[in-house]
C-alpha cells in the first residue's frame, strides 16, 4: 500500500486516529467555541416567561434539526473522510455540540422539579427528548428532499449565464 501524498491536508491528518489529530481537535474546538457563543447570544434573545427554560428548549430543538440536516447532507455528498469529515467535525461535533446543551437542560429540569413544578419538569423533559428525536428526523427528511430536488432538477442556466 502506498503512502498518500503528504501535501494533501486530509492525508496528513489521517496518519493518526481522528481523536489524536491536532487538526481535528482544533476543528472541534473552534466549532465548539463558535457554537457556545451563539447559544449564549440566543439565550439572551429568547424570552423566558415565568422562568420556564424556553431558550434552552428552542436551542436544543433547533440544534437537533440542524444536526439531522447537516449529517444527511454530508452523507449524500460523499464518504466521511477528507473535507467532509472536517466539515462534520467543525459543524456537527464542534458547532452544534457547543450550541446545544444537555447540561443546562438537565439542570433546568431538576430546578423546575425542585421548585415544585414537577409537571412542567416532566413536560420539559418529554418535549426536549421526543422533540429532539422528531426534529432530527425532520432535518434528515429535509436534507433528503433537497438532495432529491437537486438530482432531478435540470440545469436551467443558459449559455449567456456561463462565465
Amino acid at each position: 500500500m502506498s503512502k498518500p501524498d503528504q501535501g494533501e491536508p486530509s492525508a496528513v491528518v489521517m496518519d493518526r486516529p481522528p481523536h489524536r489529530s491536532l487538526t481535528f481537535i482544533a476543528l472541534v474546538f473552534a466549532g465548539g467555541v463558535a457554537g457556545t457563543l451563539c447559544r449564549v447570544w440566543l439565550n439572551g434573545l429568547v424570552p423566558s416567561p415565568q422562568d420556564l427554560p424556553l431558550p434552552t428548549l428552542a436551542i436544543n430543538l433547533g440544534g437537533s434539526f440542524l444536526l439531522g440536516l447537516l449529517l444527511e447532507g454530508l452523507l449524500r455528498t460523499g464518504p466521511d473522510r477528507g473535507g467532509y469529515l472536517m466539515v462534520r467535525l467543525l459543524l456537527g461535533t464542534g458547532f452544534l455540540g457547543g450550541f446545544t446543551t444537555y447540561s443546562a437542560f438537565a439542570l433546568e429540569a431538576i430546578v423546575l422539579a425542585a421548585d415544585g413544578a414537577s409537571g412542567f419538569a416532566a413536560a420539559y423533559v418529554a418535549v426536549s427528548l421526543l422533540g429532539g428525536v422528531l426534529l432530527s428526523f425532520a432535518g434528515i427528511g429535509v436534507g433528503a428532499a433537497v438532495a432529491r430536488g437537486r438530482q432531478g432538477r435540470p440545469d436551467t442556466r443558459s449559455e449567456m449565464d456561463l462565465p
